[in-house]
C-alpha cells in the first residue's frame, strides 16, 4: 500500500518572484490535525522527490494548501514554482508535527510567530474554531523582509472577519500583527528585537510575554527558532512537545527547500 495520495492541483498563486502558493484536492482519507505538516512533492524521473509542507488549509476544508518559498537551485521548488492547474502533486498520508493547540497548557492568550512561509501552519490554526474556544486571544505575529510577501494578509483582515462560522470569534479574539524589515510599513522590524524592546506588546495594548497568561507557537527560519527560543526560556517559559504539553512549542522539521 502506498505512502502517498496523488492529488490534482486546482489552484497556483504567485505572491512574489520568491513566493507562492497551491490548492489540490483533497484524499478524504486524509486525517491531519491543524498545524500539521506532511511531506509532499513530485515524481522526478520516476522517482518521489519529496520536502515537509505544512498544510495551510484547516482540516474541515475539502481542498489542500500550501505555501511555498522558491529556491531556483532547489531540487524540489525549482520545479514546484512551476505547476499549473491539472498538475498531479504527491501528497504523504502521515502528517505530523508538534504545531498543535493540544501540546500547550491553557492560557489566557496565544501567540504565533513566524516568519516566511512560517505563516503556513498558522494560517489553518487561525480557521480553526477550537482555538478560539481553548484561548480569549489569538496573536498572529507575521515577520517578513518586504510588504508583497506578507501572504494571505487580506484573507486575514478582510476574509475571515466575514467567515459565516468563523467571522464572530476571528473579529473578536484575532490580532494581526505583520512586520517588514526592508520596506516602510505600519510595524517594521524584526520579531525578536520587537520583544526585546517591548514594542510588540506596547503596540498591542497587552502586557509584556510571560508564562503565566501566555502560549507561544513559533515556525519559520532556523535563526528565529533559536532566538525565540532562548528568549522564552530566559522568561521562564518550558517547551511542549507531542507527550508532554507545555508553555510554547517549535516545529524543526524544516530546512531550505
Amino acid at each position: 500500500m502506498s505512502a502517498f495520495n496523488e492529488e490534482t492541483v486546482l489552484s497556483v498563486h504567485h505572491w512574489t518572484d520568491r513566493l507562492f502558493s497551491f490548492t489540490t484536492t483533497r484524499d478524504m482519507s486524509l486525517r491531519f490535525l491543524n498545524g500539521h505538516f506532511t511531506m509532499i512533492g513530485l515524481r522526478v524521473n520516476g522517482k518521489p522527490l519529496l520536502r515537509a509542507y505544512s498544510v495551510a488549509s484547516p482540516n474541515h476544508q475539502e481542498t489542500l494548501e500550501f505555501l511555498s518559498v522558491k529556491v531556483q537551485d532547489g531540487p524540489l521548488t525549482s520545479k514546484l514554482q512551476h505547476i499549473q492547474v491539472g498538475d498531479r502533486i504527491i501528497v504523504g498520508k502521515k502528517p505530523t508535527g508538534t504545531l498543535v493547540i493540544d501540546y500547550l497548557l491553557p492560557a489566557k492568550r496565544l501567540y504565533l510567530m513566524s516568519s516566511g512561509t512560517g505563516l503556513a501552519p498558522f494560517m489553518s490554526i487561525i480557521r480553526d474554531p477550537a482555538t478560539y474556544e481553548k484561548f480569549a486571544e489569538v496573536v498572529l505575529v507575521h515577520g517578513v523582509r518586504e510588504v508583497a510577501e506578507l501572504a494571505y494578509r487580506e484573507t486575514i483582515t478582510t476574509e475571515l472577519p466575514k467567515d459565516e462560522f468563523l467571522g464572530e470569534m476571528v473579529s473578536a479574539q484575532l490580532r494581526y500583527y505583520p512586520t517588514v524589515t526592508r520596506e516602510a510599513f505600519e510595524h517594521t522590524g524584526r520579531i525578536t528585537d520587537l520583544i526585546e524592546s517591548g514594542k510588540l506588546f506596547t503596540d498591542l495594548g497587552v502586557p509584556t510575554i510571560n508564562p503565566v497568561q501566555d502560549r507561544v507557537m513559533i515556525c519559520g527560519s532556523p535563526g528565529l527558532l533559536r532566538d525565540l527560543k532562548s528568549m522564552l526560556e530566559l522568561r521562564g517559559f518550558k517547551e511542549g512537545n507531542t507527550s508532554t504539553p507545555g508553555d510554547f512549542v517549535i516545529e524543526r522539521a524544516f530546512v531550505e527547500q
